[in-house]
């Protein structure tokens, strides 16, 4: 960075536009009241409370109108894809369009993840802002992973030594995720299931930042009463 040069900036990017068929639903799941209010809206209130956090970009459907922002530091795009790895690239580009810059910082974090807490989210930044790659926050497997067979029998034990499992937010810089996606956006992006493996692929190691149990994706219909239960326990 030259003497003259502005420090990087820190932007979050939520994708939103996907269904969420397995939470049984019958709206989009990151839509679904949890706590009294949209599952989402906790999500955002995360990112909004960090300051270091230029601003928050939610990537939607087109069309889709159901969020209106009452914080001028959150964005709405409605140019969410068929993947979420489509809806973070076109998210990437609407940042750049808005004046981030390549070398400013982008959290991508999944908008059903909304229990992750700003002293997470904080914790994110201070590990990677001096990091040549950024990374994400993970947490040690702790649990026997099996390996199935077709069917549907155990087949093996894998050691689950130096195995982690992968939460998000992912923290990059703009520029060089935007690269490392593109690069599969003619298969449409075809292997890829977050961000870090986008870096991994483009020859990048980013690195693990110590996570939460709770930092859990709301996946299932069970999930819900969890994330109530946290919630409302965060609750004066």
């Amino acid at each position: 960075m030259s003497a003259h040069a502005s420090p990087a900036r820190c932007f979050a990017l939520l994708p939103c536009a996907g269904t969420g068929s397995r939470a049984g639903t019958a709206q989009p799941k990151q839509y679904q009241p949890v706590a009294g209010q949209p599952m989402v809206l906790h999500t955002l209130a995360a990112f909004t409370a960090v300051r270091r956090i230029e601003r928050a970009l939610v990537v939607v459907a087109p069309g889709d109108g159901f969020i209106q922002p009452q914080d001028a530091s959150v964005l709405i795009a409605d140019c969410g894809g068929a993947t979420r790895a489509e809806s973070v690239f076109n998210g990437l580009h609407h940042l750049l369009a808005q004046g981030a810059r390549p070398s400013d910082w982008v959290l991508v974090h999944d908008a059903a993840r909304c229990l992750v807490t700003p002293a997470q989210i904080e914790a994110l930044i201070d590990a990677c802002l001096t990091d040549a790659v950024g990374g994400l926050l993970a947490l040690p497997l702790p649990d026997t992973l099996k390996h199935a067979g077709a069917d549907g029998r155990v087949s093996a034990t894998i050691d689950r030594a130096h195995k982690w499992l992968a939460q998000t937010p992912q923290m990059f810089r703009i520029g060089a995720l935007r690269d490392a996606l593109a690069a599969h956006a003619a298969t449409g992006f075809a292997g890829i299931t977050d961000e870090a493996s986008a870096m991994e692929a483009a020859g990048h190691a980013p690195l693990l930042v110590p996570g939460s149990a709770r930092n859990f994706k709301v996946t299932y219909p069970e999930d819900f009463a969890l994330a109530e239960a946290v919630l409302r326990s965060r609750q004066p």
